[in-house]
C-alpha cells in the first residue's frame, strides 16, 4: 500500500496502520514543523517528507491507494475564532481536496473538529461522503470530539475500554473520569478559573485541600476543591500545548495542582510512552495536542482489514 498524509505532524497515521497490522510500502507526508518531522523521523526513518503541502506535484507521486489527513482546524473550531474557511489556515482543507481528485486514490481519510453545520456540510460536499463522529473517550481517558470522512467501510464505534483518567496519571489525583481535550496550547498552562470556568487545559491535583474563598481572586465556586478532588477520575481532552515532565505545583490556598505530563498527554492520546522525547516538553505538547487519537484511527484501518483490502504486515 502506497500512502500519502497530509498535515502529517508527528505521523499518528503510521502509528494507527502499524497498530491495525497494515503493511505499507511507501509511506508519503507533507509536513512543513521540524519538530514533528524530526519526531517521525526518529520512529520511522523511511517516511518520505515531501514538504509544504501547497507545492506537491501529484504526477511526482506513484499510485496512492490510501490518502489521510487532518488539515488545520484552527478557522473551524468553537475554541477560536471561528473564522471557518476565511481562516488561512483552513482553506488548506482545499489543498487534500486538489490531491484527492489528482490522484483518485481507492480510499481516503480527512479528521476535523466539531463546527458549524454550514462548514461541515461544505466538506461534505466536497469530499461526497457523510462524516463519522467519534469521542475520543472510547479507548482513552480524554473527551475528544472528532468529525471523520472517510469512504474506508466502519461498521461500528470502537469498544468503550472504560479507561479513566486516574489510570494514566503519574501521581495526584482529578475530579473526573475523562480529560478535557489537549490541544496545542496546552504548554502554556491552566489555572482555576480556565479549568472550573472554561473547562479547558486540565489540571492535577497533587493533594486534596480547601481551597480559601477570595484566595488569589478564587470565587466560591472552587471552595468545594476538598470535596471533588479523589484518587478516582478522568481528564480533559489533549491539545497542543504543555510542557515539563513532573510539572511544578502551584498552591492556591491548600490545594496544589499541575499540568499533565508529556508522558500522561501520550497515554490520552493513546501514543507510545517516549515516541515524542525526540524534542523539547513545549514541542512535544504542541504535536500532541495537534495529533490524532491513534487509536481511533487504528479502529477505523481496520475497515479495509476486514475487507481484504490491504496486505497485513
Amino acid at each position: 500500500m502506497n500512502v500519502l498524509s497530509l498535515f502529517d505532524g508527528m505521523s499518528c497515521g503510521q502509528l494507527a496502520l502499524e497498530r491495525a497490522g497494515i503493511q505499507v510500502e511507501n509511506y508519503f507526508a507533507a509536513e512543513i514543523d521540524k519538530y514533528a518531522i524530526k519526531v517521525t523521523q526518529a520512529n520511522f526513518p523511511e517516511t518520505v517528507q515531501l514538504g509544504d503541502v501547497t507545492a506537491i506535484d501529484p504526477d511526482s507521486l506513484p499510485d496512492i491507494d490510501l490518502l489521510i489527513g487532518g488539515s488545520p482546524c484552527q478557522g473551524f473550531s468553537f475554541a477560536g475564532k471561528q473564522l471557518n474557511f476565511d481562516d488561512p489556515r483552513s482553506k488548506l482543507f482545499w489543498e487534500y481536496v486538489r490531491l484527492l481528485k489528482a490522484l483518485k486514490p481507492k480510499y481516503f481519510l480527512l479528521e476535523n473538529v466539531k463546527m458549524k453545520k454550514e462548514s461541515m456540510d461544505v466538506i461534505t460536499e466536497a469530499l461526497g461522503v457523510e462524516p463519522i463522529f467519534i469521542n475520543s473517550n472510547l479507548v482513552s481517558a480524554q473527551n475528544r470530539q472528532r468529525y471523520y470522512w472517510t469512504n474506508i467501510p466502519v461498521d461500528k464505534l470502537p469498544d468503550d475500554k472504560g479507561i479513566v483518567l486516574a489510570d494514566i496519571l503519574e501521581d495526584g489525583h482529578v475530579d473526573r473520569d475523562k480529560s478535557h481535550c489537549i490541544d496545542a496550547n496546552y504548554f502554556k498552562g491552566g489555572n482555576l478559573k480556565s479549568y472550573f470556568e472554561k473547562h479547558r487545559r486540565q489540571l492535577v491535583f497533587s493533594k486534596d485541600g480547601m481551597c480559601h474563598v477570595g484566595d488569589a481572586g478564587i470565587s466560591d465556586k472552587y471552595a468545594y476543591v476538598n470535596r471533588v478532588y479523589h484518587p478516582s477520575g478522568k481528564g480533559p481532552s489533549l491539545v497542543a500545548s504543555d510542557g515539563g515532565h513532573l510539572q511544578p505545583k502551584v498552591s492556591k490556598g491548600t490545594t496544589e495542582y499541575r499540568k499533565l505530563t508529556p508522558t500522561e498527554c501520550e497515554r490520552l492520546q493513546t501514543v507510545p510512552e517516549g515516541y515524542t522525547d525526540h524534542v523539547s516538553n513545549t514541542q512535544r505538547y504542541k504535536m500532541l495536542g495537534n495529533g490524532w487519537t491513534v487509536d481511533v484511527v487504528s479502529h477505523i484501518f481496520q475497515g479495509l482489514v476486514k475487507q481484504n483490502a490491504v496486505s497485513a504486515a
